[in-house]
């Protein structure tokens, strides 16, 4: 790699990681290239010239954020046992990324696109979708499992998950709650042991 274009990359990577703090802490409708080019201190062209339009920046924005969240939360659960430690995982991993610093864009982004139709929207809903089936199909390995009690409704507790975690979101990064995470594993927990099935002691 020559140095030409690996400063361009690193440039790149700077500019993306930029975009997501502005997303994660103003929401989507904040970014744009020339607020991103400011807080890095190149021109607006130097971003342009690296991702294109706006619509490309938040494009690469949720790409990169796909591709983290797929690191930091999917892919250890899939070393987990399927069942109940594999859905455990999954949302203790969960709960833990949506407490950093660039918390659930997704999650963020429901009430942010909410009453809003655009590609963006659409986008965020499907991978909202796509999560929520990854959820369900844990469910029912731990149904298949016989760790779940068998009248589980697999869509009802990924729903009740789902909402704990818009509950920790709202606590943790509006009203700062340091016991935010505490609470929602707490609650998580409480949850689960409705649904536990008496012969499972995992």
């Amino acid at each position: 790699m020559d140095t030409h274009t690996e400063k361009s990359e690193l440039t790149l990577a700077a500019i993306i990681d930029t975009a997501l703090d502005m997303v994660a802490t103003q929401g989507m409708e904040s970014l744009s290239l020339g607020e991103v080019a400011k807080r890095l201190d190149i021109s607006k062209s130097g971003v342009f010239s690296r991702v294109g339009s706006r619509e490309a920046l938040r494009e690469a924005v949720l790409n990169e954020f796909d591709r983290r969240f797929s690191e930091a939360v999917f892919e250890p659960a899939m070393t987990m046992p399927r069942g109940l430690p594999r859905l455990n995982a999954l949302v203790m991993n969960w709960i833990a990324r949506a407490c950093n610093v660039t918390g659930c864009i997704y999650v963020a982004g429901a009430f942010e696109y909410d009453d809003v139709d655009s590609p963006i929207r659409e986008r965020m809903q499907h991978n909202v979708l796509r999560w929520r089936a990854v959820l369900r199909r844990a469910v029912v390995q731990a149904l298949e499992a016989g760790h779940l009690r068998p009248d589980t409704d697999p869509e009802q507790l990924v729903f009740e998950i789902y909402s704990l975690m818009v509950g920790l979101m709202h606590d943790a990064r509006f009203l700062r709650d340091p016991k935010a995470q505490e609470r929602v594993r707490n609650a998580y927990e409480r949850l689960t042991s409705t649904y536990r099935s008496f012969n499972y002691h995992g």
